[in-house]
């Protein structure tokens, strides 16, 4: 099968082809700039070749049928109909409770997104704009498939998601930890457990998905038990631009010594916390905070130690949950490239018996065991792959539905 997997911003839309069969990446692009004037990037398959094209998108429709107009190109596409696409994919950024699976999009489904909007104002509008301009283009005999980012967290205990405020605010706005990443946390773990060929009716995994975004998730037989993600994906570790976990006192403080409103307390803690406000404003970007700390920069060192040090807490205080771990896996940008990062984080969970194997941690990008072979603990590095979890994942559902 070939499925197209949709990942819809406001402004943006990112699309990939692949084959379900291979797990071949056929083609890949990014439309940009949707409403102002409109940008296409296309890589096709038969080369590494970029194409980009200046194209009128002024809504996602035009976006959409851009993207279908490239795939069909014979110079530059992929494919001679558009009836070889079996299905499309999209990614949604919170199903609530409604859902803690990926399901076929229905009118039912799709009103079930809509009442998300309070908890994703930023991201489920453009989502549902997407899946409706995929509609709008291609027509109603093409299955599509909504995968949630929040959908895998949904076996977590009441206990975990819970918050300790009045639970009339649960009752009347449902608000509790949801947990996002979760696409990737779901395929991270699977692949883990199969990999290291454990149990998957008798394992305990903790995944650490570390980029410019960051969550840690505990996994109990393939159910996530825990994630560090919260109500938004502000909570938890230490980010690129997000602050994590700190006390709310915080936000009345500094709103109250700064004359400024909550709105903007909470967009500060988004956009100029985390690595980029430890550091003064050096960077967001975990190479630019390295190369500078290598360098003798202070505030760089800080930025990194914070980063490790949230990340051991996480993963210790979810051993703990778990009542043990039998593995531990890095993915992300952060998790499967910087070897710094690893060896920190894993030289401080010694009293586990987790020994690092220094040269093995030199890998980057590869499924890799990086711990040593009497290690008590097996640590490992999975590269995530959203967009193939969510081609596997809109394919089981299509081809159980015929």
């Amino acid at each position: 099968m070939n499925i197209l997997v949709i990942n819809a911003g406001s402004s943006s839309l990112k699309y990939q082809l692949l084959d379900t069969d291979s797990g071949e990446v056929m083609a890949k692009g990014l439309c940009e700039r949707i409403g102002i004037d409109g940008v296409l990037t296309h890589t096709g398959n038969k080369s590494d070749e970029k194409f980009k094209f200046d194209i009128a998108m002024p809504t996602h429709k035009e976006a959409i049928q851009s993207v279908i107009d490239v795939l069909l190109d014979p110079e530059k596409g992929v494919i001679s109909s558009m009836s070889e696409i079996d299905a499309v994919g999209h990614r949604v950024v919170h199903g609530g409770e409604f859902f803690s699976d990926s399901v076929i999009i229905t009118e039912k489904v799709l009103k079930a997104i809509e009442d998300c909007v309070p908890l994703a104002p930023l991201h489920n509008p453009p989502n549902l704009i997407g899946i409706q301009a995929c509609r709008d283009v291609m027509g109603p005999d093409v299955p599509m498939v909504a995968v949630f980012d929040t959908a895998f967290h949904q076996t977590m205990p009441e206990k975990a998601y819970m918050y300790a405020i009045p639970y009339k605010y649960y009752d009347q706005y449902k608000v509790r930890k949801y947990g996002f990443h979760g696409t990737s946390h779901r395929f991270v773990s699977k692949e883990t457990i199969k990999f290291l060929g454990l149990d998957p009716e008798n394992s305990k995994v903790i995944v650490a998905h570390l980029g410019n975004g960051s969550s840690i998730s505990a996994v109990v037989n393939g159910k996530c038990v825990d994630t560090s993600m919260g109500l938004t994906p502000l909570e938890g570790l230490v980010m690129g631009t997000r602050s994590g976990d700190l006390d709310p006192a915080v936000l009345e403080f500094i709103c109250k010594k700064e004359n400024m409103d909550v709105s903007e307390m909470v967009r500060i803690l988004n956009k100029e916390s985390g690595l980029l406000g430890l550091s003064k404003g050096l960077s967001s970007d975990f190479r630019d905070l390295n190369e500078a700390s290598e360098n003798g920069n202070p505030d760089a060192k800080r930025a990194i130690d914070c980063l490790c040090y949230r990340i051991v807490k996480y993963i210790g205080s979810y051993v703990a949950a778990m009542n043990g771990v039998d593995a531990i896996a890095f993915t992300g940008g952060i998790g499967e490239n910087a070897a710094l990062v690893r060896k920190t984080v894993v030289d401080n969970l010694s009293y586990l018996g987790i020994t690092l194997d220094e040269e093995a941690n030199k890998a980057r990008g590869e499924d890799k065991v990086i711990s040593t072979p009497d290690s008590k603990v097996t640590v490992a590095v999975i590269p995530t792959n959203e967009e193939l979890a969510i081609c596997q994942e809109t394919a089981e559902l299509v081809k159980n539905q015929k």
